[in-house]
């Protein structure tokens, strides 16, 4: 027996889920692979050039300029997404496809 005063379906749960799990994971990426490279090649050139932390601070900054850029990339196309209804529109075709 259903209840029907369940505010959410368990199909809209699932959407949900992938839906924030797949933008956690998008931007998740935009932080972490920036920043994890620069902080490597910057230490490497800096003990290849010996040049102090020159390297390091101005790839780690240039990681962090691209990392913002990329995350409100992801925020507007999201944001975009969600106003247009086109998510719910993915939904259909995903679970028709089934």
């Amino acid at each position: 027996m259903e209840n029907k005063n369940k505010p959410w379906s368990d199909k809209d749960k699932n959407y949900w889920m992938s839906f924030s799990l797949r933008v956690f994971a998008e931007s998740t990426g935009w932080i972490a692979l920036p920043v994890i490279g620069a902080l490597y090649l910057g230490r490497y050139l800096d003990n290849r050039q010996a040049s102090g932390n020159l390297y390091f601070f101005s790839l780690t900054a240039l990681a962090f300029i691209i990392s913002c850029v990329g995350l409100a990339r992801i925020g507007i196309k999201y944001m975009a997404m969600l106003d247009s209804g086109k998510g719910k529109e993915e939904n259909k075709d995903h679970e028709s496809n089934k």
